[in-house]
């Protein structure tokens, strides 16, 4: 965690403040006023980020725009906790104590450390092994646990995958078996694909096997 970079937006009191107690001495810290800035920069690098909300600039603040990166807003008093809560994002009101943005701080890391564990990118699209989900610009698709397993093992090879090796590595069958497992979650999957993403050519195949 030594080399963990945050990045603030808003409120440079607190900054100069953090800075005299040596609240963020472990940490490299980045401070923002421009609020797309920060968030292009968080986003690119998935930086922790810090957001200082009050009622003046809290129009600004979209929670589509924040979920790509783990994030704490720090909201006055009368705003709703529920306006921005997310996975990846932790809350405290104004006034709040070091030992509470030090413990987010450590939630956040553990829960962004799991979830970069269970993100896939294969070719366009991101697979989440834990919500088990396919993911191409702002469109989802939900999926089974094999399907997860079959795009995880496409993401594991560089080279063509046979159907006995499908048989074997997702459905632990002998390469023997009489079945048409793999035919028939493949012709499913290439539905589900062309209907959620209006893409043909997801799953393709030569002699060799299949590949994406």
């Amino acid at each position: 965690m030594n080399s963990l970079t945050i990045s603030i937006f808003g409120c440079k009191i607190f900054l100069e403040i953090a800075k005299e107690i040596k609240l963020f001495s472990k940490y490299k810290i980045k401070h923002y006023e421009d609020l797309d800035l920060c968030i292009k920069d968080a986003e690119k690098n998935g930086i922790l980020t810090i957001f200082f909300v009050n009622n003046n600039n809290k129009i600004l603040f979209d929670k589509s725009r924040l979920n790509n990166f783990p994030s704490i807003l720090i909201l006055e008093s009368s705003i709703p906790k529920s306006v921005f809560l997310d996975v990846l994002m932790e809350q405290l009101y104004m006034p709040f104590s070091a030992i509470e943005l030090q413990k987010k701080i450590i939630s956040l890391v553990a829960k962004n450390e799991f979830k970069m564990n269970s993100v896939i990118k294969l070719n366009d699209y991101i697979i989440d092994k834990n919500e088990r989900k396919i993911r191409k610009n702002n469109l989802e698709l939900q999926l089974s646990e094999k399907e997860i397993s079959f795009l995880v093992l496409f993401s594991e090879k560089n080279k063509p995958i046979s159907r006995n090796d499908v048989l074997k590595n997702v459905w632990h069958y002998s390469p023997e078996s009489e079945t048409h497992t793999v035919e028939t979650h493949i012709h499913r999957l290439r539905k589900k694909i062309l209907e959620k993403f209006n893409d043909s050519n997801f799953i393709k195949n030569n002699n060799k096997g299949y590949y994406i």
